[in-house]
């Protein structure tokens, strides 16, 4: 299953090394890692997306990352609304002949020409990252001659749905 966590922490060397070093030990796989500044000065926050088979393992990391001594704040988003985002840079085989095309088939996913040349076109696409592979595997077929995403960063939404008990007739 995979789980988003975030982690508030002190902005400082080391800190991510700690971090990351106490998932590998635990033999949690990050799937997508962000980290960056937050809104509060000398705080960081980081985004793992890591697959977890047993739902105890994720309480036990959870607890182990509220431990250390640079982490501020952990939480475990998964089961929250959260907005994610991710951004990806892709250089796609674009002979003139091709680029109407191809600017078509990207149209819906609103990927923004970045640069250009003879026979190389690079995209630049935001989004969540379903989004971004449904983006790849649409220009695969022309040739993809590199790609680099940044790894999904998240937060909770400030209004949580909140499950209501449904009534129905039919029993």
């Amino acid at each position: 299953m995979r789980r988003v966590i975030t982690v508030t922490v002190i902005n400082q060397s080391g800190v991510l090394n700690r971090v990351t070093g106490l998932l590998m030990k635990r033999q949690f796989n990050i799937e997508s890692i962000t980290v960056g500044h937050s809104e509060q000065p000398g705080m960081s926050k980081m985004t793992f997306i890591v697959h977890v088979e047993d739902e105890r393992k994720i309480e036990q990391l959870v607890k182990q990352l509220q431990k250390q001594i640079d982490v501020i704040k952990v939480n475990d988003i998964t089961e929250k609304a959260i907005v994610m985002r991710e951004l990806a840079l892709v250089k796609v085989v674009s002979p003139p002949h091709a680029r109407s095309e191809i600017n078509s088939i990207i149209e819906p996913f609103r990927a923004t020409v970045i640069d250009s040349g003879k026979n190389v076109v690079t995209y630049q696409v935001t989004g969540a990252p379903e989004k971004i592979e449904a983006f790849i595997d649409l220009v695969k077929p022309y040739g993809i001659k590199e790609l680099a995403r940044t790894g999904a960063t998240a937060f909770t939404r400030e209004i949580q749905k909140v499950n209501s008990p449904q009534l129905s007739i039919l029993k």
